[in-house]
């Protein structure tokens, strides 16, 4: 899968709510090349997201655990508005 891709799909579903492994629901918004969470202090780079695309397919966020923000990247990229 391709970053440019991903993070269109990322760009056109900004604002979005999305649904961590355990429930919780969050959004983003996209500031130049990185994504501010709504629910934490922290942001996902496109850089993260590209390296996490290595990873898939997922089935926890395991493999993610090096990275960033590792359940909010899994919501992201596990959510057919995104991979598909």
């Amino acid at each position: 899968m391709l970053i440019v891709d991903v993070w269109n799909r990322i760009l056109k579903n900004e604002g979005e709510t999305f649904r961590q492994i355990r429930g919780k629901t969050f959004t983003y918004t996209v500031v130049a090349n990185s994504l501010k969470l709504s629910t934490t202090n922290r942001s996902i780079s496109k850089k993260t997201i590209e390296q996490a695309l290595e990873f898939l397919p997922l089935e926890n966020t395991t493999p993610l655990q090096n990275l960033q923000a590792p359940s909010y990247l899994y919501a992201i990229l596990t959510d057919k508005r995104i991979t598909s």
